[in-house]
């Protein structure tokens, strides 16, 4: 088996992406039925805080744990809030059609400048780059900003002006509008949070090796998510609330996300065989980028057709189709990016 701590990333990052699969399927394709049933909520919960949370503390680990250069972070930040446009506009092409020849009524702004989570990479990317110049190795400035980033919640007004260039500038950053999903405030505080992480663990691998091995710490960490799994479960299974949560929820989140990490690297300890599936789910996660673009593309189009009027029985089988789909979609990205390289 290969070193779990190489393995480990990806297959996080992997099931991640996955997670946001079947939750874009329930919010876009399952009946309101569904979407509002036990097995629903679920599906809501799974699509919460292992899906984009992981997602955005891993990408801060990276930056703080590895030796990279202010500008090409930026570069990369900006990298990403251009594709989160062109990417708004490709999941939402069948609907712009439909808006522009008179089929459906309604403003198609909020859709092409919806913040989505490629917005918020690229500006944690940003912010974070900066951080890594002004305070290099001092981890303990990103740690209080990930704690202060989601408090400011409790404070800030929002604005309800009549400014359009306010009302689709200020979601970016912080908003209750709906087609804000992932603002700055209070998801900066996940980045930042992985960010700190990653320069304590390059600064401090030793001790954190033998906290991460001390089965007290584990047992105290199952026991807080059990104790709160309830507060938990309700703020991720109602959208509202998830996306523009507050420092309690994000206290929890980061517990959780502690459980979720150390869970799985106890698992690929543990196991002897070298299963596909999980080989199949790091590669997904080594091309994380990729497939969560061909995945929105495909479910967004689609949704404009089917919204939320499948049955509860199809929902798995939008989901294998999908990620299957999907993963070939990306394979075959692979494959033109060494038939280019051949060329240059």
């Amino acid at each position: 088996m290969p070193n779990s701590r190489f393995l480990l990333p990806d297959l996080l990052k992997g099931l991640a992406v996955l997670f946001m699969v079947q939750v874009h399927i329930t919010e876009l394709f399952a009946t309101e039925r569904f979407y509002l049933s036990i097995p629903g909520k679920i599906s809501l919960f799974l699509g919460g805080v292992p899906a984009a949370p992981l997602f955005m503390v891993l990408m801060g680990f990276f930056i703080g744990f590895r030796t990279l250069k202010t500008g090409p972070i930026m570069f990369r930040g900006l990298k990403l809030i251009a594709g989160g446009f062109l990417l708004n506009f490709g999941i939402n092409f069948h609907l712009f059609y439909r808006i522009f020849t008179g089929k459906i009524d309604l403003n198609p702004l909020p859709y092409f400048f919806g913040v989505d989570i490629l917005f918020l990479a690229g500006l944690s990317l940003m912010v974070l780059a900066i951080i890594k110049w002004l305070f290099r190795e001092q981890y303990i400035y990103s740690l209080i900003l990930a704690v202060v980033i989601p408090a400011l919640s409790l404070f800030l007004p929002v604005y309800h002006g009549d400014s359009m260039t306010l009302n689709y500038f200020l979601p970016y950053l912080y908003s209750d509008a709906w087609w804000s999903y992932f603002p700055l405030i209070p998801w900066l505080a996940y980045p930042l949070l992985g960010f700190g992480v990653g320069i304590i663990i390059k600064k401090y691998p030793d001790i954190i090796k033998r906290r991460v091995t001390d089965p007290n710490i584990f047992l105290l960490i199952v026991l807080l998510v059990l104790l709160f799994l309830h507060y938990g479960f309700r703020i991720s299974s109602n959208l509202a609330a998830y996306y523009h949560h507050g420092l309690s929820f994000f206290a929890w989140a980061a517990v959780f996300l502690l459980f979720l990490v150390l869970s799985a690297h106890y698992y690929l300890k543990a196991i002897k065989k070298q299963y596909p599936v999980i080989h199949f789910i790091a590669w997904i996660g080594k091309n994380v980028t990729v497939f969560y673009v061909f995945q929105w593309l495909i479910i967004g189009n689609v949704a404009t057709a089917i919204y939320q009027t499948q049955p509860t029985t199809s929902l798995p089988l939008w989901f294998l189709g999908i990620t299957l789909i999907t993963a070939l979609l990306v394979k075959g990205w692979e494959e033109r990016k060494k038939i280019v390289r051949l060329f240059e």
